[in-house]
C-alpha cells in the first residue's frame, strides 16, 4: 500500500443554453413522449448543472469519479428518448478519451447521476458534455496535492419508503397519476435507509479539498416552476462548498433511491421545496464530516465485472392480466344508478348525519311511533345506491391506473424487442476509497438491496452508488415482482437478476 493519497477536484457547468424553447431542444422522438404543454415551454434555468471531478492517485492507481447533475447517463434508448440527457454511448466514449490522454483504465472511471429530472431537455450538447467533462477531469489532475482521507457516517431522516403494502397483499406507490389508496387498505411500508456516507479529504495543512456524501433518495422536490435545476442535491452541494471554503467541491453520490423519496413530496396543504431539503442534508453531511478523523488509510482500488442479466419475457402475460382486470371492473360498473350531482349531496348527507340523514330527527321519530317507514325506506335505497357508486369510484380509479401500467409495460417490451436478446449487458463495479468501499450498478436499487448489501458486506464502510455508468430502470427484489407495484411495472429485468447481482456483489467485496 502506498504511503500518500494525491487527490484533485474540477467542475464545469454542462446546463443546456437558456434560450429559446424546449420545442428547439428536443429531437422529435423526444417530443413524442414529452406533454405537449412542454414544447413551447420557455428554456429557463434555475440553479445550473455541473460535471464534477475527483482523480485519486495513490502512486498505484488512479481512480476517476464524476457526479452529473443529470437525470442519468447512456440512457436515450433505454429510456426511449424521453430523458434526452446522455447520449447511449457517453461513457464509453468518455472512458476512451481518458485512457487516450491521461492512460487512465476505464474499468477506474465510474460515472454517477443525481437522478434530476424535470421535464424537458436538460443537459448541453453531446459533444459539449464530453468536452466539459474532459475538462473538469483536466482541472482535477492538474490540481492534485497530498491529502488526509476520513469516512463517517450522518443521517437525515425526512425520506419515506413511496411502496405502501397493502391487505391484499399487492404493493401501492402514490405518484403522478396514481393517487393513495383508500387508508383502511394500507398495512404498511417497506424500510428506508437514512444514512449518509461521508468521505473527507482534506490538504495536509488542514484545509478541506473535497468532501462526497453518499444518499438514497429520489428528486421529487423539483423546482415548483418546473423549470432546469439540479434539485436538492445541487442546494446541498452549493451549501456544503460556501461552509467549507476555499476550492473545496461536494460530490452527491446517489444510493439505493428506487423506492425512497423526500417525506414531504406529497404534501398539499403548504409550499413544497427543494431547498429546504438540500440544506437539511447539507447541514446533516457538515454534522458528520465535522466528526471524521483521518485514518491512514490509502488502499484505492477498483474491481469491474459485467454480467449479463435476464430481460423480463412474462410482460405479453402480465398485460393479458391486467386486461381481463380492467375487463371485470368494467362489468363491476353495471347498475350505479346515481349521477354525480345526485351522489354528492346524498354521501354528504348520510356521512355527516348517519341515523337521521334526510330530515329532522323529530320528523323521523314522529314516523317511526306511526310505523311510517317512508324515511327509513328511501335512506336504505339511497345508501345502497351510493354504495355502488363509491363502488364504481373505486373500480373506475383502478382501471385507470391499469392503463397507466398497461402503456408503461408495453412501451418496456418495446425497449427489450429493440435489446433483440433475452440478456442485457450490465456493469458493477467495487471501489475502495481508504476505508470505504462503493458498490456500484446501473439501475434504480431499492432499499431493501441497498441495505441487504451493508449488512452482508465484510466492510465497515460499504456505501450503495445507483445508476452508474449506464441505466436500465428499477432492479426490484424478486420478493416483490407477485405483489406489481410501480418500481416492478417500471423494470425490464427478469425476476432472476437479483441473484446474479446478489453472487455477483459478493464477489466483488471479497476481492476489493
Amino acid at each position: 500500500m502506498s504511503a500518500q493519497i494525491l487527490a484533485g477536484v474540477g467542475k464545469a457547468d454542462i446546463t443546456c443554453r437558456s434560450e429559446g424553447t424546449q420545442c428547439e431542444l428536443l429531437s422529435e422522438k423526444t417530443r413524442a413522449h414529452i406533454p405537449r404543454e412542454f414544447w413551447d415551454k420557455p428554456i429557463l434555468v434555475d440553479d445550473p448543472l455541473f460535471v464534477r471531478a475527483l482523480v485519486l492517485d495513490n502512486g498505484e492507481r488512479k481512480i476517476v469519479l464524476l457526479t452529473m447533475d443529470v437525470t442519468a447517463v447512456g440512457s436515450r434508448s433505454i429510456t426511449q428518448y424521453i430523458l434526452n440527457d446522455s447520449a447511449d454511448d457517453f461513457v464509453p466514449n468518455l472512458r476512451g478519451r481518458i485512457a487516450d490522454e491521461w492512460g487512465i483504465p476505464g474499468s477506474n472511471v465510474t460515472v454517477s447521476a443525481s437522478h434530476t429530472h424535470p421535464p424537458g431537455r436538460l443537459l448541453a450538447d453531446d459533444d459539449e458534455q464530453l468536452d466539459r467533462s474532459m475538462a473538469a477531469i483536466g482541472q482535477a489532475l492538474a490540481s492534485m496535492t497530498p491529502v488526509t482521507v476520513g469516512v463517517g457516517i450522518g443521517r437525515n431522516e425526512d425520506t419515506v419508503n413511496r411502496t405502501m403494502l397493502l391487505k391484499n397483499g399487492t404493493d401501492y406507490t402514490p405518484r403522478g397519476p396514481y393517487p393513495p389508496p383508500p387508508d383502511e387498505l394500507i398495512e404498511g411500508l417497506r424500510p428506508v435507509d437514512p444514512e449518509i456516507g461521508v468521505l473527507r479529504f482534506d490538504r495536509l495543512d488542514g484545509r478541506p479539498l473535497a468532501v462526497v456524501y453518499n444518499f438514497a433518495c429520489h428528486l421529487s422536490l423539483e423546482s415548483p416552476r418546473q423549470v432546469i435545476t439540479a434539485g436538492w442535491p445541487g442546494v446541498a452541494s452549493a451549501y456544503l462548498e460556501a461552509q467549507l471554503g476555499g476550492e473545496a467541491a461536494a460530490f452527491f453520490v446517489q444510493g439505493a433511491l428506487g423506492d425512497t423519496e423526500e417525506a414531504q413530496s406529497h404534501d398539499r396543504e403548504q409550499p413544497k421545496s427543494c431547498c429546504q431539503f438540500g440544506t437539511a442534508l447539507g447541514e446533516s453531511v457538515l454534522r458528520a464530516w465535522r466528526g471524521i478523523e483521518p485514518s491512514g488509510n490509502t488502499a484505492l482500488n477498483v474491481i469491474s465485472r459485467t454480467v449479463e442479466m435476464p430481460l423480463r419475457t412474462d410482460i405479453p402475460e402480465v398485460i393479458a392480466a391486467i386486461e381481463a382486470e380492467s375487463a371485470g371492473l368494467k362489468a363491476s360498473l353495471r347498475y350505479t344508478s346515481l349521477s354525480f350531482k345526485q351522489f354528492l349531496p346524498l354521501y354528504l348527507k348520510h356521512v355527516l348525519h348517519a341515523d337521521y340523514p334526510s330530515h329532522q330527527p323529530f320528523r323521523y321519530l314522529r314516523a317511526d311511533e306511526t310505523g311510517d317507514l317512508a324515511f327509513r325506506t328511501m335512506d336504505e335505497r339511497n345508501r345502497l345506491a351510493v354504495d355502488k357508486y363509491l363502488e364504481s369510484l373505486q373500480a373506475m380509479e383502478k382501471m385507470a391506473r391499469n392503463e397507466e401500467n398497461i402503456a408503461t409495460l408495453a412501451k418496456h417490451q418495446e425497449i427489450i424487442d429493440d435489446i433483440g436478446a433475452a440478456t442485457v449487458g450490465l456493469e458493477i463495479q467495487a471501489i475502495r476509497i481508504a476505508d470505504s468501499v462503493f458498490v456500484t450498478a446501473p439501475m434504480e436499487i431499492l432499499a431493501e438491496t441497498g441495505l441487504k448489501i451493508k449488512q452482508t458486506s465484510p466492510h465497515d464502510h460499504t456505501l450503495i452508488a445507483a445508476i452508474c455508468n449506464g441505466y436500465l430502470h428499477y432492479s426490484p427484489p424478486a420478493s416483490y415482482y407477485p405483489r406489481g407495484g410501480y418500481e416492478v411495472t417500471e423494470c425490464l429485468l427478469a425476476p432472476e437478476w437479483e441473484a446474479i447481482f446478489d453472487a455477483t456483489v459478493k464477489e466483488l467485496l471479497a476481492q476489493v
